[in-house]
């Protein structure tokens, strides 16, 4: 099915919306738009749209794309000042336009984790540093697909690079590009290894953004 892109921002108090909520809002802004989509075949018709690379409850993005199939009538160009004056405060459309590419094509996404450490910050960053830059080191990772509840993953595998910046003696700033999918890193999951095993750095605070999703190369996926 051909398939149309919106790419999106969430932010603010909309950071929890809860993934099944966003999909509910958007369909109802469409409606509210009176911008026709396609829909689901069957008895039970519904609006076909999907996220991908669904964001975690508390994580800010100003790259999330959404996929759905806009009918005649209503042009690519309009699509996100109409959707905008339906959205709550916090989701934000930037542009819509016609999706080429799979998004099996999506590889890595990038992060940006601001992190709070009073006292410290610098030798934390040393020591997630040293740890981020092994050739191996795997860790367990929650898991539902399997019957333990956890997986098994080598991190360093998963991250194609990272840096830190903005270092002063209470926090830093750390960017990450991690595995998209298959497997998949959430962030959060990293940082509680990373406290795992150097519990004497545990944050007092982590802020969680999505700055881009980027393909094998490490081009910006659209």
């Amino acid at each position: 099915m051909p398939k149309d892109r919106l790419l999106f921002v969430k932010e603010g108090r909309a950071r929890y919306i809860s993934h099944l909520d966003l999909m509910r809002t958007f369909q109802r802004a469409f409606l509210r738009a009176d911008i026709p989509i396609k829909h689901t075949e069957g008895f039970h018709p519904h609006p076909f749209i999907s996220i991908a690379l669904p964001l975690s409850l508390g994580f800010s993005s100003r790259c999330e794309l959404l996929e759905f199939g806009l009918l005649e009538g209503t042009t690519h160009e309009e699509v996100p000042a109409r959707l905008n004056a339906a959205l709550p405060e916090g989701v934000r459309v930037l542009t819509c336009y016609p999706g080429q590419r799979p998004t099996r094509e999506l590889q890595w996404v990038l992060y940006e984790l601001r992190v709070d450490r009073a006292g410290d910050a610098p030798e934390l960053c040393r020591a997630w540093g040293e740890l981020l830059g092994r050739e191996s080191w795997k860790v367990e990772k929650p898991s539902k697909k399997v019957k333990t509840g956890a997986v098994t993953v080598d991190i360093p595998t998963l991250v194609k690079e990272f840096t830190f910046t903005d270092i002063t003696e209470t926090g830093c700033v750390l960017q990450i590009a991690l595995s998209a999918q298959n497997p998949g890193l959430n962030p959060s999951v990293m940082v509680n290894a990373l406290t795992e095993a150097c519990p004497q750095f545990t944050p007092e605070f982590v802020q969680y953004e999505r700055l881009e999703i980027l393909d094998r190369d490490g081009k910006i996926f659209r």
